[in-house]
């Protein structure tokens, strides 16, 4: 969906600043994560190398978001390209350092990761419809394989945290409430222009509360996962 530059100048000017910082933020996770993945044992360093290619592709998506903004156009199908991208490597980087059986692990990706796919893919046809009842439908189908997601994957992060102790829980714990607080984001900004009159103010709104959200699941949820699997090289050595 082409969404024409907000004719308000300081609303315009305000997602154009927040999604440059979304393209800064990821840009600069990415170099970071690099640096850190030798500072984890070797069985953890695969999960910060996902953190890592997780920023990076949504460090070009949102270059290109932040670029189409300044000369006039949003493309929302950059978001759900790089959505459908790094969400199920989300996924993969967390169940790596959770410290789950190799065969729950596998058991794990293959029910995850083809539902963020269809989370992903059901979305995208209400995002860019006009449509109030046909973003309804794909809001509830797309919630569907949301909650089966955002259930699955708290009931094992408290699960990885009641049976650790010192660091990694504590480290665990704080991915929980990351996980828990900005995946709900996403359903309620995908309804503001439902629930609300579209203006200005509300597809400002909607851009920015996609970019924090953005910014925090996946490079302050990669900085957990850092955390994580710190804290369990720690108590491997």
């Amino acid at each position: 969906m082409d969404v024409t530059v907000l004719k308000d100048a300081d609303l315009n000017q305000l997602v154009y600043n927040a999604l440059s910082f979304g393209t800064a933020v990821m840009l600069g996770a990415f170099v970071y994560f690099l640096t850190q993945i030798k500072s984890v044992a070797k069985q953890f360093q695969s999960g910060v190398a996902v953190s890592a290619v997780v920023v990076g592709i949504a460090g070009y998506h949102y270059y290109r978001m932040w670029s189409g903004w300044a000369e006039g156009s949003m493309n929302e199908g950059y978001r759900y390209a790089d959505w459908l991208i790094t969400v199920p490597l989300l996924v993969i980087e967390l169940l790596i350092v959770l410290g789950v059986t190799k065969d729950r692990r596998k058991k794990l990706m293959t029910t995850l990761v083809p539902a963020t796919v269809l989370m992903i893919g059901l979305g995208y046809p209400g995002e860019v419809s006009s449509n109030d009842g046909t973003k309804w439908t794909f809001w509830i189908l797309a919630m569907l394989p949301f909650l089966f997601i955002l259930f699955t994957l708290s009931g094992e992060l408290k699960a990885a945290g009641s049976r650790e102790t010192g660091e990694v829980s504590k480290a665990i714990k704080s991915a929980t409430t990351v996980l828990l607080v900005t995946w709900l984001v996403y359903p309620i900004a995908y309804l503001f222009p439902v629930i609300f009159d579209v203006t200005d103010g509300i597809e400002a709104t909607r851009q920015i509360g996609y970019t924090i959200a953005d910014i925090t699941a996946k490079g302050l949820f990669g900085l957990m996962i850092l955390n994580i699997a710190k804290a369990r090289s720690g108590d491997s050595h």
